[in-house]
């Protein structure tokens, strides 16, 4: 038993990179495809409206095998599983991502951006001063709900082979014919789920004070 714990730890590291790398990737890029959403511009808004919905409207293991096997198919090029899983991951929150920081923009009453034209703040200093603490507060709970998700979704990489957490648990309940590894498997998404909840609930309590 001891043994198994220790392997599902190891194999709890890998979930954890795609965790971190996913937030480190997806969570800066959602940004411009926010602005291009809200483009002026019809045609740049509406490519990219198509391009969300095509990610947000296929399941994420479709997306995993599409970024992993087509370079090879159409280029002879092959990724690293890990890389593969890293960058289709991190696409397709940064798509979801983009949706939220959307909401919380326009959330963000035009009167807002009127009063800081009259008090004489430029462009820069009413997004960075203004508007941004506001947005995230408003998004802080979706986003809050989507790392949450997150953390399940690590357990797709292993359908281009990424070993990670819950494979490591398929492979031993196997080779053992015992369930135990599966819920050895559940008690670490259920701890890691727990300390995402927590960090949420101390981020909005500090931004209380924009009530």
């Amino acid at each position: 038993m001891t043994q198994l714990i220790i392997t599902m730890l190891q194999a709890s590291i890998v979930s954890l990179e795609v965790f971190f790398l996913t937030l480190i990737f997806s969570i800066p890029l959602a940004l411009p495809i926010t602005f291009l959403r809200m483009s002026p511009l019809k045609i740049v808004s509406y490519t990219t409206n198509a391009f969300l919905l095509i990610v947000r409207g296929t399941p994420l293991m479709l997306q995993l095998i599409v970024v992993y096997f087509a370079p090879f198919y159409l280029f002879n090029f092959s990724w690293n599983r890990f890389t593969a899983a890293i960058i289709a991951i991190s696409v397709n929150y940064a798509c979801y991502f983009a949706e939220i920081y959307r909401g919380g923009l326009l959330a963000i009453s035009k009167g807002q951006y009127e009063a800081a034209k009259v008090l004489g703040y430029s462009k820069s200093q009413t997004f960075f001063k203004i508007i941004l603490p506001q947005v995230v507060k408003t998004i802080t709970p979706p986003m809050g709900n989507e790392v949450i998700t997150l953390v399940k979704d690590t357990a797709l990489v292993s359908v281009i082979g990424v070993v990670e957490l819950l494979r490591t648990a398929q492979t031993h309940s196997s080779r053992l014919f015992s369930t135990t590894p599966i819920f050895i498997a559940g008690i670490f998404y259920f701890v890691m789920n727990w300390a995402v909840t927590v960090f949420f609930i101390y981020i909005e309590k500090k931004l209380d004070y924009y009530k």
